[in-house]
């Protein structure tokens, strides 16, 4: 349903505060954000991760699943990459983070997801290998397994967790009350499922009517397993590639 003054949203799931890049990616595409966390996230900074961390960014290829992760490390250790190691982001705005934070070579895949992180040749032949993986608690669960099934000697540091928070009341109800055209944007599959598990049933039926615009393959099917009728893949995670085809999906 188009409004008089042509405006459309875009439904983030991002973790609270981490909205900015989506805003500015929807101002550019005439489209306003309806930010619904789930969670926000928190550093850990415990004795033992930092030891984790220590080892992990010791290994001969140290692994980055996020910016957060890249940013919490930060604030534990300094990020350099010594001789004959290989520091590996799974997309490109983890590769710019590391960039940013010092590290002067960064290999991320075309694909920015874990199937095209695990696609890299670095990433293969790895039996005895240590492998270093700076994430989150429940932090892409198809590395962690896929890394052991080829020998590596994992070597995990959590540098930070998600903590759920309460469903903003005033997004609930924006998400009840909208009547412009509208999409949701979904780059983690963990931040659908909380959110659709602690939605009152309305906004849940309303939310699961819109279309989904996924960052992957892997979380178009999780869409449409959850309910999503209308599931748009995008080129990739990045708040631009999610808006563009978020642009097409609600029809603007």
């Amino acid at each position: 349903m188009a409004t008089e003054n042509g405006e459309w949203y875009v439904i983030s799931l991002r973790p609270q505060g981490g909205h900015e890049g989506m805003r500015a990616a929807a101002a550019r595409h005439g489209a306003r954000v309806l930010a619904l966390s789930p969670w926000k996230l928190v550093g850990n900074d415990a004795a033992g991760s930092r030891a984790e961390l220590r080892a992990a960014l010791a290994a001969p290829r140290v692994i980055f699943t996020s910016p957060a992760a890249v940013r919490f490390a930060k604030q534990l250790a300094t990020l350099r990459r010594k001789r004959g190691q290989v520091f590996l982001a799974v997309g490109a705005a983890t590769a710019e983070a590391l960039r940013r934070a010092g590290v002067d070579a960064v290999v991320s895949p075309q694909r920015m997801d874990s199937e095209g992180l695990l696609g890299l040749p670095e990433l293969q032949g790895l039996r005895g290998s240590g492998v270093g993986l700076v994430t989150a608690p429940d932090g892409r669960d198809v590395l962690a397994p896929a890394l052991r099934r080829r020998g590596a000697r994992l070597l995990r540091a959590d540098v930070y967790a998600r903590m759920e928070i309460p469903l903003s009341a005033a997004s609930v109800r924006r998400l009840l009350e909208l009547r412009a055209p509208a999409c949701v944007a979904l780059s983690s599959g963990a931040a659908l499922e909380s959110a659709l598990s602690r939605l009152p049933p309305g906004a849940r039926a309303r939310l699961l009517r819109l279309p989904a615009v996924a960052a992957s393959e892997r979380l178009a099917d999780l869409a449409r397993n959850a309910g999503f009728a209308k599931v748009y893949v995008a080129a990739g995670p990045r708040p631009a590639q999610l808006l563009l085809a978020a642009r097409k999906a609600s029809g603007r």
